[in-house]
């Protein structure tokens, strides 16, 4: 109890005022970059409070001023906005504990970057969809977050991880992975490969329109898997959307796509049985309803539009990083067992395959949802 990989309880209460005596830290979460615990006070009036305490991934995000300059600046506005619709603004976002320095976060004398936040209680959050009505509430959640931030200055954000969403920069980096082929595995992965070939053009259509002027330059959160929303207990609704890690400039359809990837379908990640593997158009309509409902008059047209474009690019972007992965020898994804990061590929391009098929239906349904948001 007395130590969290490296902080001492007494230096936790040195470093941050948390308006008590901490009674608990314990491992906190089921994410993968951060080491994430939750730090239970006891007040003066024998209350109790809680914080969640995160060592940063300074491997992956190699700039933390940056990184927690962007998360504080976006959970301030977050906050100021919820104020002024007569919300309660520690329960509508993140809130971010200044140390007693008033600094964003610490850096112990190891180099470990250390950051607290206050808990948001009452909420639960999910790890797969149970029902169509869980994806329309994590829809509505993340175009309500679009929507909140529409008129932030993106362009002021920091990139935490340059290119993140840069499909061709991708796409080339696979193909150096297969020629280099440092594991001689790429002999094994021809079909594999000549899939993703085929659709070489398509990885580029965002971005060009970006470079064209054509989509706007947004705040985007670049995670937007269900389980980085947190639900009210009552109501069931999204109420805060959290992992702030990777919020930049990007593109709206990005957010959607990555969601539509994560969610619209039955299986795991790693689906050895491609047989299981099918994107659902029923999934896919319940999403876009709710994302449309919250956002769809903060997007432009053309925004709402390339939304689809979003889910099939977010979702082969996917298959390329999964299958440079394991050509590189799996270095970059967790593994657990031999091969799945190809699994996780040929899954993804499983789902590319089954929105290409149901690509009219997905079009037509995102005209229909788009004609209801402007009613």
């Amino acid at each position: 109890m007395s130590k969290n990989a490296g902080l001492q309880t007494v230096e936790i209460s040195h470093i941050w005022e948390l308006g008590g005596t901490i009674c608990e830290i314990k491992a906190y979460g089921e994410g993968h970059i951060n080491t994430t615990s939750c730090v239970t006070v006891k007040t003066a009036d024998g209350e109790t409070r809680r914080y969640i305490l995160q060592a940063i991934n300074t491997a992956v995000f190699t700039d933390p001023d940056g990184l927690m300059e962007n998360i504080w600046n976006v959970t301030e506005y977050l906050r100021h906005h919820a104020v002024l619709r007569g919300d309660d603004p520690d329960r509508a976002t993140m809130q971010v504990i200044p140390t007693k320095n008033g600094a964003k976060y610490y850096r112990d004398a190891t180099g470990v970057c250390w950051r607290i936040y206050t808990f948001v209680e009452r909420t639960y959050c999910l790890q797969q969809v149970r029902t169509p009505q869980d994806f329309y509430e994590s829809g509505f959640a993340f175009g309500m977050f679009q929507k909140q931030l529409a008129d932030y200055p993106a362009e002021t954000l920091h990139e935490t991880i340059p290119h993140f969403h840069d499909t061709p920069k991708r796409y080339e980096t696979l193909e150096h992975a297969a020629k280099i082929d440092a594991f001689d595995r790429a002999k094994s992965v021809k079909e594999e490969l000549e899939f993703l070939r085929a659709r070489k053009d398509d990885c580029g259509y965002l971005k060009q329109l970006l470079e064209q002027g054509k989509l706007p330059l947004r705040v985007t959160h670049n995670d937007t898997k269900l389980n980085n929303i947190l639900f009210d207990e009552t109501t069931g609704k999204g109420q805060c959307i959290i992992d702030l890690d990777t919020v930049m400039p990007g593109l709206a359809a990005h957010d959607f796509g990555d969601s539509i990837r994560f969610g619209a379908n039955h299986c795991a990640e790693d689906e050895p049985d491609l047989s299981k593997v099918n994107f659902s158009l029923d999934l896919y309509e319940s999403y876009a309803k709710g994302y449309l409902e919250a956002a769809g008059d903060a997007l432009t047209k053309l925004e709402r539009e390339t939304l689809p474009w979003g889910a099939r690019i977010m979702t082969m972007e996917s298959a390329i990083r999964f299958l440079t992965d394991y050509l590189e020898g799996d270095h970059y994804f967790h593994t657990s067992r031999e091969g799945q990061n190809l699994d996780r590929a040929r899954t993804q391009m499983k789902l590319v395959q089954g929105m290409e098929e149901k690509w009219r239906e997905m079009r037509i349904s995102e005209e229909r949802y788009l004609n209801m948001s402007n009613e």
